[in-house]
């Protein structure tokens, strides 16, 4: 049986320095976790579709299971796997491969990694990998996806979006739904003064939905299907780690959107999955999360709208 959401992307090991110079060595990190478990937080069947190496942490995987995760697409690598440097400065992130690890490549699923039941899913994320591994796995998508019934498919990047690498993205998205690049990815001029005119500059073919994510302090996305930007609010719950944030967001949007939500319920959702995700530190956060208790944010955030009203 396929589940609904199949999540492709990495597990990678995560040594973590922050700003302060503090850090946290060796933890269980990539897109797979925190996409994964935000997207079971709301009752969205999910398989993961990965390469393990051999020093990912064993006891995360055994919890991702756990929570109801099918790990039937994840192969092992028989080897150590990339371990990263993520290094924190100010609210930019960057990412740095280990000397000695095997390449992005090596460790990022391919076609055949997605179990033949799982190919007619309802919807695909890529998470950040090269963009010849991203467009391979686009290019399979929509050759299993029945024409009638087309999957939702969505993409988070790992090459910068800017002058030089855009007619390379245009010729990809145009064969995806949703583009989901962080202010800090999506390095085109003019996306501040006029993200209307950037964002949508963006959406041919099947895309309708290009994001502009600004972390804690919200973020839009234009809809061209609508040719209007949505806008969705800072994230009020103090930020204790930002790891993650991109990965649960995305999550709540797809999930909702798999649910027939309206594109402003689908943003509801994914700020507070976002929310819970920079709550702890590491997935802690998204692992104390509960659906009762994320229903509750979203009626309180229903009530204090219809009051502004």
């Amino acid at each position: 049986m396929s589940p609904d959401l199949v999540l492709l992307g990495n597990l990678l090991v995560d040594d973590i320095v922050y700003a302060d110079g503090s850090t946290r060595m060796a933890q269980p990190g990539g897109a797979m976790l925190y996409s994964s478990l935000a997207a079971v937080l709301w009752g969205t069947s999910t398989g993961c579709v990965s390469v393990q190496g051999d020093d990912y942490p064993l006891a995360m995987l055994e919890t991702l299971r756990a929570r109801g995760v099918d790990l039937g697409g994840v192969r092992r690598l028989g080897r150590n796997g990339i371990r990263t440097w993520l290094l924190y400065e100010g609210t930019l992130r960057r990412v740095i491969h280990r000397l000695g690890c095997p390449t992005h490549e090596q460790v990022s699923p391919a076609p055949d990694d997605v179990p033949l039941a799982w190919r007619r899913a309802r919807a695909f994320h890529l998470a950040p990998m090269p963009l010849a591994t991203q467009t391979a796995l686009v290019q399979a998508i929509r050759a299993w996806e029945d024409p009638a019934a087309p999957a939702f498919i969505s993409v988070d990047p790992y090459v910068l979006v800017t002058p030089d690498t855009v007619a390379a993205w245009r010729t990809l998205l145009a064969h995806v739904d949703a583009f989901l690049p962080s202010e800090d990815e999506m390095l085109l001029p003019g996306v501040a003064d006029d993200p209307v005119g950037v964002l949508g500059s963006l959406a041919s073919g099947r895309l309708r939905f290009v994001f502009s994510k600004r972390g804690a302090h919200g973020g839009v996305v234009y809809d061209a299907v609508e040719r209007r930007l949505h806008e969705w609010p800072a994230i009020t719950p103090p930020s204790v780690e930002p790891t993650g944030a991109g990965d649960a967001f995305m999550a709540g949007f797809v999930s909702a959107r798999l649910e027939g939500l309206t594109v402003e319920d689908a943003l509801r959702r994914a700020s507070i999955t976002a929310g819970f995700a920079i709550a702890g530190i590491g997935p802690a956060g998204l692992l104390d999360a509960t659906r009762q208790r994320a229903d509750a944010l979203l009626a309180a955030w229903g009530q204090l709208e219809e009051e502004e009203r």
